[in-house]
């Protein structure tokens, strides 16, 4: 199973701190990540490896639109048609925290709020996995 190509499989995970370098240390200190700029964005967006893997990114909070967001991971689930998995969602309930939102060289991403307040991202590759 490719994770990336997946419909409803668990592909991305992502820091958001208020202390980038920090965390860099901390995380690679304790199991051993490495860690490169991505070129894919304007910002300094750091790529998370393990063994040559890129497995998840950590940004800086003051990216957030909103000031109150706390340091967190946040998770990225894989759909295969973004729209439609939106409509669904919200059908069933959910509140949509940030509309679809493109990604350069990545794909297209939404955050959603499930119907018991836990929040989730989804986000449909357009890149080649």
């Amino acid at each position: 199973m490719n994770p990336f190509t997946t419909h409803g499989a668990f592909s991305w995970f992502e820091l958001l701190t208020g202390d980038v370098e920090g965390a860099k240390k901390f995380y690679g200190d304790v199991f051993g990540w490495e860690f490169k700029k991505a070129d894919n964005v304007d910002f300094d967006y750091q790529l998370v490896t393990l063994n040559g893997q890129e497995m998840a990114g950590i940004m800086d909070l003051k990216h957030c639109d909103d000031e109150k967001v706390p340091p967190h991971w946040g998770n990225y689930i894989t759909v295969t048609d973004i729209k439609a998995t939106l409509e669904k969602a919200k059908e069933l309930g959910a509140n949509v925290i940030v509309e679809i939102t493109p990604i350069p060289k990545v794909g297209d991403f939404a955050i959603i709020q499930d119907p018991q307040g836990a929040v989730i991202s989804m986000i449909e590759y357009k890149m080649e996995c």
